[in-house]
């Protein structure tokens, strides 16, 4: 827009009005996914008699590792179709419309509908989630200078549904309260697990409510391609036979016998930073760069991604959730990451303008976020081995999120900044694709270090523990050292 509109256009806090509508939209869509989230494990573990589904640990770890590895693998073809198909505006609503089916196929209690339902949610959240940010971003004009502070307000859209989520789930598939009122009225109570999925249902519906309602407001943002406009059919086959063949990767490596194909996740990065890195073309070093922050991402939510996993269950057999004579959700435990995030980034970005040039560098906030990251583990030890005495205070857990999150502010929004610096200009997307896949794939191996989890030997899983506080350590000296090698490939990019 021009600058001079700015004083006329119809304004949200200061900015465009279509972020209001962006904001809830978003809001209540990551209501949804969180909210399923957070109950996910805990019914797939669930014995059937108790209205769960009976897996096995290490295969319901699996099936959450390739479920969350989708959701983000699938913004890569999801942001492609977006903006050279149907528009990110037309996107984000038939993906809204496929999140919902998917969580209210969840309701129904049968098996192939609970595999239905998490296809559905994984494709319409991967054909979302990059076409809602390319929405906000087209808010504004390339000069604008309230852009970073339009998509802070709408990354605080994205943690109040996160925080709610948990709460309001929680509470209808695992409180004996809600038990009790179903029971009540003639309603199976074991059946509550569903209640929760079909209120994650519930909220992308008001998302999509909130999208329609007030889709004027979102003005030029989001148009598709005029409609003579050539389609690029070809690298559309392109990039999804490369995610099919990369899915069919992931399925084989789950395999017995074929679990060693894993170590190519580290392996193929490492082969690359050392064929860019060395190279003198500008961009290809800046790539080395991409890379080596691929690695320490890969590596953070690999750990940090647990929380869905391996916390979440320590949370559930291992933690009291009794306070007083009132037991909650053990469930409600996984809103504290998005508390802390709305308390504690204020505070982050005030620090970061207050030290101005003074602030540490890029790799250097990389590496604080695994130091954060590691010690939120190693605080775990000690609590591991608490529990041979019986369950734990829930202050364990307080004090891991609140230090993961110090990790994530560290290392999460810097990362996505920096990765639209370093990008050369024809591979931004491909690169925040790249960047992107690091998360998918430390989603994925969340998945596969839940089926290592014990919660019948403390001193096993003090080890488990303190195996991956050791492994981000290592990670965290290696990126430290590599520092100054690291700067000089990203070539004048702070």
């Amino acid at each position: 827009m021009a600058p001079s509109a700015v004083a006329t256009e119809r304004t949200w806090l200061g900015h465009p009005a279509g972020l209001s509508t962006l904001f809830f939209t978003e809001m209540w869509e990551r209501f949804s996914y969180y909210g399923m989230r957070a109950i996910l494990m805990f019914f797939m573990v669930a014995p059937v008699a108790a209205g769960g589904l009976g897996f096995a640990l290490k295969r319901a770890g699996a099936i959450y590792g390739t479920y969350t590895l989708c959701v983000y693998l699938l913004s890569i073809p999801g942001g492609f179709i977006g903006d050279n198909f149907f528009g990110p505006r037309r996107s984000v609503l038939g993906a809204g419309v496929l999140i919902a089916l998917g969580h209210f196929t969840l309701a129904f209690p049968f098996e192939p509908t609970f595999f239905l339902g998490l296809t559905l949610i994984a494709l319409g959240t991967g054909l979302l989630k990059p076409n809602l940010s390319t929405m906000v971003g087209g808010l504004y004009a390339a000069n604008d200078l309230r852009r970073d502070a339009g998509f802070s307000i709408y990354y605080l859209g994205v943690n109040l549904g996160a925080f709610a989520a948990p709460l309001v789930t929680g509470y209808l598939a695992q409180s004996d309260h809600w038990k009790h009122v179903l029971a009540t009225h003639g309603l199976d109570p074991l059946h509550s697990w569903h209640w929760g999925f079909a209120a994650a249902g519930v909220g992308m519906t008001l998302g999509l409510i909130a999208y329609l309602a007030r889709g004027a407001s979102i003005s030029g943002a989001g148009l598709p391609p005029p409609a003579g406009a050539t389609r690029p059919w070809a690298k559309l086959g392109l990039v999804l036979g490369s995610v099919a063949l990369f899915l069919g990767y992931i399925f084989k490596s789950d395999q017995s016998g074929w679990e060693w194909m894993r170590s190519a996740y580290i392996i193929v990065p490492i082969g690359l930073v050392l064929g860019f890195g060395f190279r003198r073309d500008l961009d290809a070093r800046r790539i080395a760069a991409v890379l080596v922050f691929f690695i320490a991402a890969m590596v953070f939510w690999t750990v940090f991604e647990q929380a869905g996993t391996t916390i979440a269950l320590f949370s559930d057999r291992l933690t009291r959730t009794k306070v007083g004579g009132w037991t909650f959700p053990s469930a409600w435990f996984q809103s504290l990451n998005a508390l802390f995030v709305i308390l504690l980034a204020p505070a982050f970005a005030w620090l970061w303008i207050k030290l101005g040039d003074r602030q540490p560098s890029s790799p250097i906030k990389f590496t604080l976020g695994l130091v954060f990251l590691g010690s939120s583990f190693v605080l775990m030890v000690p609590a591991a081995r608490l529990t041979a005495l019986g369950r734990v205070s829930p202050l364990w857990l307080v004090g891991l999120f609140f230090l993961q999150t110090l990790g994530e502010l560290c290392l999460s929004p810097v990362g996505l900044s920096l990765m639209t610096k370093l990008a050369p200009p024809k591979l931004i997307g491909v690169v925040l694709g790249v960047w992107y896949l690091a998360d998918a794939l430390g989603n994925k191996l969340a998945g596969v270090l839940a089926g290592q989890f014990t919660t019948t030997d403390p001193t096993a899983l003090a080890g488990f523990f303190l195996r991956q506080a050791g492994v981000v350590g290592i990670c965290a000296l290696v990126l430290l050292g590599l520092t100054p090698w690291v700067r000089r490939r990203m070539v004048g990019v702070r």
